[in-house]
């Protein structure tokens, strides 16, 4: 794979050379005494310059080279570890033999360890003078030639290792992931919920309107689906006894993807027993809370050239934002031939569409989504969009059910559960019919969870908070790629590869 490439070509025989000479450019069982961040807090307050240096202090470091400036018999470079950027300088005066191996054979890329003592350059800049220099790790691919980082959006997404290593600010946001997930596990926790795991492959995929992943499991001679969502299995341990419980999981789902979709993804999904779809907008509201203050954010962040204010949380009826928000009349909001034909005249596909609650859920996804900037809890939706929910003892046409938008997206999805056994299997069963009639995202009966239910779940609340959402809205990245670490991309065409016709 590297036959035509001159510079890797170099690389690989200076690489060939060095191993002639009794150097293994792939050193292992090396260890670091400390952080290039370490290095610099610890002599922070060291005045001593070149001419005044105190070689008593010692430190070993490692770390990649990004810069690399040779003045004759010294040089000066940068490495960077996961904490930062170091400056080290080398002289043939110490190293002796070992500096023109250095000059020869070492380049940018190429990982090092040195040991010295710290001094303060002219400059004014606290570097470390080496003493000792080994190479860890030759580099055969030569890094970008831009030192402030890679900038081909394809190149960064394919090669991601490539985008880690010259892009800090990319390092930084996949750091904060990891504590907001982190943040989130604690949170929980603290809350007395049991964090659980549940499969990955069903049997009969459900807990969300989606098209599944298709696999084949060997052992058993049996289709298995891809988990669209782990929501049955969590409820299954709510009838089991467990009364609070939750999942930080991955799920698939054989869809779209934009620059909020993605076909695998991250979610949190909690379940709580004797509670209702009121107390989980409660303690959805006290973890953002939580968020902002462990993360130092400010209740006021810009997102995507909007200014979001979590100080505040709107709360308003799938209906009222319809009219309010969505700028459509009452009358046609609840009339199935007035909101069809409002639909049809802004030229939106309705395919044959008759249900109330799936129209207004087009002209939710049309005229109001994008309208909810500030955190907004959606609440009361239609039954006929909620099969999971529970009704309202008040409007049996409506789920105890919400949705948080954020800057114009779904971030989070929670209702009160339906624990009726019988209730359940009639919703099946219109899923069924839906999924007859062509709907490839309706969902598919699941009679052992109807069982489950037969047993008695008790009174329980259940949400799910889209993790790769929350973290661009933390970090102020605007497409999910940025928060995924190796997302989901078109096959490069190659040379001879057939097309797939079957490929959107």
């Amino acid at each position: 794979m590297f036959e035509n490439d001159t510079y890797v070509l170099g690389r690989i025989a200076k690489s060939n050379e060095l191993r002639k000479m009794g150097i293994n450019p792939y050193l292992n069982g090396v260890t670091k005494e400390m952080s290039a961040q370490e290095f610099l807090q610890s002599y922070a307050n060291i005045k001593a310059t070149e001419e005044q240096k105190d070689t008593s202090k010692r430190a070993r470091v490692a770390g990649r080279i990004k810069f690399i400036r040779l003045m004759g018999k010294a040089a000066f470079l940068k490495i960077e570890d996961c904490s930062g950027i170091l400056q080290i300088y080398l002289s043939k005066n110490e190293l002796e033999e070992k500096f023109d191996i250095f000059k020869k054979y070492v380049e940018v890329g190429d990982i090092i360890a040195v040991c010295g003592f710290p001094f303060v350059t002219r400059t004014g800049e606290l570097s470390l003078h080496s003493l000792e220099f080994e190479l860890l790790t030759k580099a055969i691919s030569p890094l970008p030639e831009k030192y402030h980082g890679l900038v081909d959006i394809e190149l960064r997404y394919r090669q991601r290792y490539l985008d880690l290593i010259m892009n800090k600010d990319v390092r930084e946001s996949f750091i904060l992931r990891s504590r907001i997930v982190s943040c989130v596990r604690r949170f929980f926790e603290s809350k007395g919920f049991l964090e659980v795991e549940t499969p990955m492959m069903h049997p009969i995929p459900g807990g969300a309107n989606a098209k599944p992943f298709v696999t084949y499991h060997n052992a058993l001679n049996v289709e298995r689906y891809l988990r669209i969502a782990p929501e049955l299995y969590l409820k299954r341990l709510i009838v089991g006894g467990f009364e609070a419980v939750f999942e930080i999981n991955r799920n698939f789902r054989n869809e779209g993807m934009d620059h909020l979709h993605n076909p695998e993804f991250t979610m949190i999904e909690f379940y709580w027993a004797y509670r209702d779809y009121r107390d989980l907008i409660a303690i959805t509201k006290e973890l953002f809370c939580e968020l902002l203050s462990e993360l130092n954010l400010s209740k006021r962040i810009v997102w995507n050239g909007h200014e979001i204010d979590f100080g505040s949380f709107r709360e308003i009826t799938y209906i009222d934002a319809l009219v309010e928000i969505g700028g459509i009349s009452r009358d046609v909001v609840m009339s199935c031939e007035k909101l069809s034909q409002h639909l049809e005249s802004h030229h939106i596909q309705l395919d044959g569409i008759k249900d109330l609650g799936k129209l207004q859920s087009e002209a939710f996804d049309a005229f109001v989504e994008s309208k909810l900037i500030n955190p907004t809890f959606i609440v009361d939706f239609p039954i006929s969009i909620s099969p999971l929910a529970r009704r309202s003892d008040k409007n049996p046409s409506i789920a105890e059910r919400f949705e948080l938008f954020i800057g114009g997206s779904e971030i989070a999805n929670g209702f009160s559960e339906l624990n009726d056994p019988l209730d359940q299997l009639e919703r099946f069963k219109e899923q069924v019919k839906a999924k007859e009639a062509g709907d490839e995202e309706a969902q598919y009966m699941d009679e052992d969870y109807v069982n489950a239910l037969s047993y008695g779940m008790p009174p329980t609340a259940g949400e799910g908070i889209g993790i790769d959402r929350l973290v661009m809205l933390l970090t102020g990245n605007t497409t999910i790629k940025d928060v995924i670490l190796f997302p989901a991309l078109r096959p490069q065409k190659k040379e001879n590869q057939k097309p797939n016709k079957d490929a959107p």
